[in-house]
């Protein structure tokens, strides 16, 4: 299939090009180095230098003999996206170019700003170049297991049958966002639904929990080809902050009471996921939600799992709680649903010791590179 992918610098949309590319498909990327230029605004760069966009291409295409056509530029600006969909005629049209930190977008106005209008306008502008050039494409969109908060019931796939006063009704998922990031997540997926009602588009919106690792079949030919591995407060996920205080010999730091339970996956099952859900579209008008992960953990588990397998490493890792910076349960009910990805057929690799192993070992090989200052939190949610 034609491929285009928003966002294709990203930790997602690079090893997803690869990933795509590799298996026959004619792949396009776009980005405009939103997240890398933020990253250097904040000094927050990545653990491992990453070539730029063009170059990982070259260096790609020197190694397996495959294509990623490369473009610069900004999707939150129409004519750059409605000229780059109209030339490229995409099938397909996997959509990560999104501003995708929750403490960036709660660090003042300026930064919440940004991160509001280029979220929605790169959702916005999605919608409507596809209406124009690209009408039966399939859109695959990025969502978050952050949109639906940590609400006191299960939560569903991105939908809930209702019964009020005896009559019944089928509603998006109630969400309760917890950062200006995660809200802007939610405003895409009411956008995306009135969109697909009313013209018939057709969008598949991937709920996303953290995603951690750094292998994939195609980085691992070349480290020139690893995905962007942040550690810092602003990008870096827990999982990626926990790996790099263990090897650095400073105590993982677990926010509040380390209750905080959330979903995640691996990499790996990220392409997984994107595959099954492009080779399996969603019907015209319909927005189909999928939630995107494969076991949840707590903080404290995290921590324990990391510290374990750092301490058989001989790396003496220890664990210390701080204070919370951000607004957040810190001990509640999460039963979240996640069967419509395993039913398409993933099949998921989880967090065993040897693979929480294999990432402290890479990340080893950097430990010069890392930077403490960028580890403890800058930003809080409130002063």
């Amino acid at each position: 299939m034609r491929v285009l992918i928003l966002g294709g610098d990203g930790y997602l949309g690079w090893p997803t090009a690869m990933s795509l590319a590799a298996k026959g498909h004619d792949v396009y990327v776009i980005d405009n180095y939103l997240r890398r230029n933020i990253a250097q605004q904040t000094s927050s760069e990545a653990l491992i230098p990453t070539p730029n966009l063009n170059d990982r291409a070259e260096i790609f295409s020197s190694l397996t003999n495959l294509n990623i056509e490369v473009e610069i530029g900004d999707v939150a600006d129409y004519r750059v996206l409605s000229n780059t969909v109209a030339k490229v005629k995409p099938e397909v049209v996997i959509h990560y170019a999104e501003q995708p930190s929750a403490p960036y977008s709660m660090m003042g106005f300026a930064e919440a700003a940004q991160t509001f209008n280029n979220n929605l306008s790169a959702t916005f502008n999605l919608i409507w170049a596809l209406m124009e050039h690209a009408p039966d494409c399939h859109m695959v969109k990025l969502g978050t297991m952050g949109e639906y908060g940590t609400p006191n019931i299960d939560i569903e796939e991105g939908w809930l049958d209702i019964e009020h006063k005896g009559r019944k009704d089928k509603f998006l998922y109630p969400r309760a966002a917890g950062s200006l990031y995660h809200t802007t997540k939610v405003l895409d997926t009411d956008l995306l639904w009135f969109y697909v009602r009313t013209y018939g588009l057709r969008v598949t919106d991937l709920m996303q929990g953290p995603v951690y690792g750094l292998s994939t079949e195609e980085s691992d030919q070349d480290e020139r080809l690893l995905p962007n591995f942040h550690y810092d407060d602003i990008f870096g996920t827990a999982v990626n902050r926990f790996l790099v205080q263990a090897v650095a010999g400073v105590p993982l730091t677990v926010y509040g009471k380390g209750g905080q339970v959330r979903g995640y996956l691996n990499l790996r099952d990220t392409l997984q996921c994107v595959e099954l859900a492009m080779e399996t579209p969603a019907a015209k008008g319909e927005l189909r939600i999928l939630n995107q992960f494969t076991e949840t953990f707590s903080v404290n588990k995290l921590a324990d799992s990391v510290q374990r397998v750092g301490n058989q490493l001989g790396l003496n890792v220890q664990v210390q709680s701080i204070d919370n910076p951000r607004k957040e349960l810190e001990d509640h009910y999460y039963n979240p649903a996640h069967s419509g990805l395993m039913e398409l057929g993933l099949k998921p690799h989880y967090m065993t010791d040897d693979v929480v192993a294999k990432m402290l070992e890479q990340v080893i090989k950097y430990k010069d590179q890392i930077d403490p200052r960028k580890i403890m939190p800058r930003v809080r949610w409130k002063q």
